[in-house]
């Protein structure tokens, strides 16, 4: 497989649907770059989330400083993205931010690593931002997945 930087947000989908779309892709490293790992869908909060991606043959890794801070993720809600990327741009300046994003370059180093958030369509989610860092340090491609949804 072409080495590629993966992101997947799991909106509208089942944890079965998420975990299928990740090993359809290769997937062997999910990087969980939600501020707040939890979730009021079943299944992908950080423990269920893990345990699953675990089972399917994937190691699981959160990484808080690469999560959007409250006020980007109130400004999605509210549709308005252009606020959310200015204040994850921002964001991503700090030190937290910065060892998280060092951490994922090096533990998808040799990995086929995939980036997960909430939102289904990517131009709406930080992680095509944190996913654009990346491919700018490594020269790989990002391609964003979409698992069925229910």
């Amino acid at each position: 497989m072409i080495p590629e930087i993966l992101t997947i947000g799991y909106q509208s989908c089942i944890v079965g649907s998420v975990i299928s779309t990740l090993r359809d892709a290769g997937a062997t490293l999910l990087l969980d770059i939600r501020a707040v790992p939890q979730s009021r869908k079943p299944g992908f909060s950080k423990r269920m989330l893990g345990a699953a991606a675990e089972e399917a043959g994937m190691r699981y890794v959160h990484l808080r400083g690469l999560g959007t801070p409250k006020a980007g993720r109130d400004a999605v809600r509210h549709g308005d993205v252009d606020t959310m990327h200015r204040i994850f741009g921002e964001h991503m300046q700090s030190d937290p931010a910065q060892a998280d994003l060092a951490n994922a370059l090096s533990l998808a180093s040799g990995q086929r690593a995939c980036l997960l958030c909430f939102e289904r369509d990517h131009h709406d989610c930080h992680r095509a931002i944190v996913a654009g860092l990346m491919a700018g340090r490594t020269g790989m491609p990002v391609r964003h997945l979409v698992a069925e949804a229910v």
